[in-house]
């Protein structure tokens, strides 16, 4: 989260999201545009926090559908945020109130109403991408709720749960937390630190984590997915730092404290009806999601 180019600066001054945060939120605008239904997720707000430039990182999408890296990050980013909210929803209807979404970036669970305004949320990332998001808000006319904390952290440094109890984060009450589209960007140890952190919090607090499989262990679709958006990542800044086999996550989870990890691949994420499809979407596999809860 904290070991990539949190924004670049423009001429004018002002800061923008992080290539990543871009990417991302572009997949995601994508995929109400250019797949067919159903529909795997459903962010009616990404393509506004884009900004003046959604036109042009949807066109990408819009112009080269099936190409293999496009469509690997539809799948991405669509399956993780699916999961993770269809987990946050079951942990509030066990009794959870706190939501922490670390990286946030352009993440807009919070601004979509709905479950979101029964839960405290708390978005953590680097300063000046807490910048950007606040600006996109404001340019996209989106308020910050009131039920919504914007945590500034650069976790490089600072560490998670200090920040959190400053901005009000209650540590004695149980929390999911959301960590996706992050750990490959970290080294190891910088993952196990924040595992070892969110490990002291009450019990019934839950962990949500995508990771990157080790090359030798993903399936063709996976491993040419995986070259392209490396080399991507690498040209822009933002280098791949981490991959784990589930066996190692797991072992990471246990020593950190978090207790037992279950690893689940893409197609597992979303119901079967889902993968019923018409248009490009497949999931990847491992060979022997990719979320660690």
């Amino acid at each position: 989260m904290q070991n990539r180019q949190p924004g670049a600066a423009q001429p004018s001054g002002t800061v923008q999201p992080s290539v990543t945060a871009l990417m991302a939120a572009a997949a995601r605008a994508a995929h109400l545009i250019v797949d067919d239904e159903p529909r795997i997720f459903a962010d009616p707000l990404a393509a506004r926090l884009l900004g003046d430039r959604a036109d042009e990182l949807i066109s990408y999408h819009t112009l080269h559908a099936a190409h293999p890296g496009l469509t690997g990050a539809r799948v991405q980013v669509t399956c993780r945020s699916r999961y993770a909210e269809d987990s946050v929803a079951r942990a509030a209807a066990g009794g959870v109130t706190q939501y922490v979404i670390l990286g946030a970036g352009l993440d807009s669970f919070a601004y979509r109403g709905g479950l979101a305004r029964r839960l405290r949320v708390f978005e953590v990332d680097h300063p000046a991408s807490q910048q950007a998001k606040r600006a996109a808000l404001a340019a996209a006319g989106i308020p910050l709720q009131e039920n919504v904390v914007l945590v500034p952290a650069d976790l490089a440094a600072d560490p998670l749960m200090p920040c959190l109890a400053r901005a009000g984060f209650d540590a004695l009450a149980s929390a999911v937390f959301g960590w996706l589209g992050v750990t490959m960007y970290l080294t190891a140890d910088a993952v196990a630190e924040t595992m070892t952190a969110i490990a002291g919090c009450a019990p019934g607090s839950e962990l949500i984590a995508d990771y990157l499989l080790p090359p030798d262990a993903r399936d063709e679709d996976g491993a040419l997915y995986g070259r392209l958006v490396a080399q991507a990542s690498a040209e822009r800044g933002e280098p791949w730092r981490s991959c784990c086999t589930p066996r190692e996550i797991a072992g990471l989870a246990r020593r950190a404290g978090l207790g037992a990890a279950r690893s689940v691949g893409q197609r597992d994420t979303i119901a079967a009806e889902l993968w019923r499809r018409t248009d490009s979407l497949r999931p990847a596999a491992w060979r022997s999601s990719s979320t660690v809860r």
